[in-house]
């Protein structure tokens, strides 16, 4: 007797009219036409099944802080970095918390269940840091939640900046991060990059680090960053976010840089949004957009992953939680409008982001947790082109969030699906 069976579903790698069978919160079965004894038939239509969506990027203690105490009017990072300065002496423990609650709903109905979020650990108190993992405890049983150790200030810039990272993991934080280019000197860049990776060595944690976000193609902390892997037997557990240099990098430079981001196998995070709203913005006409190379580091074999980064924060004013949106952006900003590219985009929100986070039984397979999403889409590049509605979401079985079917377009015969919304009130003249 199965708890759930999903009928005639299209699932991301093609396959159709497929079924899922789900017991005790597993999936217990892929296959056509199964049939069998269950509590709940969920007859799909021939729409997607999909795993859930995963971001592996995100600034929760920040998120829905727009307009507080002023707004970014320049929309660079450094006056979002600034203004995130001036922030935080107001934040209090409840309002964060109540923030990051509201934007895990957001979520959720998004079909959005696994975060990564870095932690500011700037400040002696750790205020942010105590906030979201009382965030993380609230949300446990319908959201993964990650933390990183995020030293905003920098590890070395700021007094203190080591010992509140240490003290950040030693309360429960997840993953060491770091944000090299926002040091001082490049030394002290590097500098910064070994003391983190010797820390996440011996605590034996994942790394993931903001690296060179930024314009300047000189600003190579990834190289030390991939270097400091290889050294300390880090392969496949650390993660370089943004990378925005390389997009302004000399080809010949940049070609040695991917080769041995492979041989470190780094993983790779890209924020398609908020790098192609806040870099370029000291340029004059043609204006960079900004985005790390991200075609040519998944031709090189690396695992790339977009990330949301930031809704309504001191960086950007817009963002709803919704992976396909991000997934959108980053296949126009990098020229991935092939039928592969636009694949690739959605992988990189789904199995892509789960494999940067490390997330276990992730996926629609026999034994994976029975957490995926049906999507008012035929395939995944019908579900990016619509930012498609989330009809039902599930994690491990439980149905945690619906939406209505929006009104659909005909299909035109012979023709590609061309389900979508139609505006409210608006008729099909035959």
């Amino acid at each position: 007797m199965l708890d759930l069976l999903i009928t005639h579903a299209s699932l991301p790698d093609g396959r159709s009219d497929m079924s899922v069978g789900v017991t005790e919160g597993r999936i217990v079965a892929v296959e056509a036409g199964l049939k069998a004894p269950s509590a709940e038939v969920v007859n799909a239509q021939g729409l997607l099944l999909a795993p859930h969506f995963c971001d592996p990027h995100f600034h929760m203690d920040a998120t829905l802080s727009y307009g507080l105490p002023r707004v970014n009017r320049s929309g660079t990072l450094l006056e979002g970095i600034a203004l995130w300065g001036e922030l935080k002496p107001l934040l209090t423990e409840e309002a964060l918390v109540e923030r990051a609650l509201c934007y895990c709903d957001w979520a959720v109905a998004r079909g959005l269940l696994a975060i990564r979020t870095h932690v500011d650990t700037s400040d002696p108190s750790l205020l942010p840091v105590r906030a979201m993992l009382e965030v993380k405890r609230k949300v446990a049983s319908y959201l993964d939640l990650q933390l990183v150790a995020f030293p905003q200030d920098g590890v070395l810039r700021s007094a203190g900046g080591l010992n509140n990272l240490r003290r950040a993991l030693d309360l429960g934080v997840d993953v060491v991060g770091g944000i090299p280019h926002f040091e001082r000197t490049m030394a002290d860049g590097a500098l910064s990059v070994s003391l983190l990776c010797e820390e996440a060595e011996r605590r034996a944690l994942p790394v993931d680090m903001h690296c060179d976000e930024t314009d300047d193609p000189m600003s190579r902390h990834v190289e030390t960053l991939c270097s400091e892997t290889l050294r300390r037997g880090l392969q496949g557990r650390v993660t370089g976010s943004h990378l925005t240099s390389m997009h302004s990098m000399d080809n010949a430079y940049a070609s040695k840089l991917i080769a041995l981001m492979a041989e470190s196998r780094m993983g790779v995070v890209a924020n398609p949004l908020i790098n192609i709203t806040l870099q370029g913005r000291h340029d004059h006409y043609p204006k960079r957009r900004g985005l790390t190379r991200v075609p040519e580091l998944i031709a090189a074999g690396l695992r790339v992953a977009f990330g949301h980064d930031c809704v309504m924060d001191p960086w950007y004013a817009l963002g709803s939680g919704d992976m396909l949106e991000v997934a959108h952006m980053g296949l126009h900003a990098t020229h991935m409008t092939s039928q592969e590219g636009m694949r690739q985009c959605f992988e990189a929100v789904t199995t892509q982001a789960a494999s940067l986070m490390h997330l276990s039984n992730y996926g629609i397979e026999a034994g994976c947790n029975a957490s995926f999403v049906l999507l008012h889409a035929r395939d995944p590049v019908e579900a990016i082109r619509l930012r498609a509605a989330r009809l039902k979401v599930w994690r491990c079985g439980r149905l945690l969030a619906r939406s209505p079917a929006p009104e659909a377009c005909l299909a035109l015969p012979g023709r590609p699906s061309t389900t979508g919304f139609m505006p409210a009130g608006a008729q099909r003249i035959p």
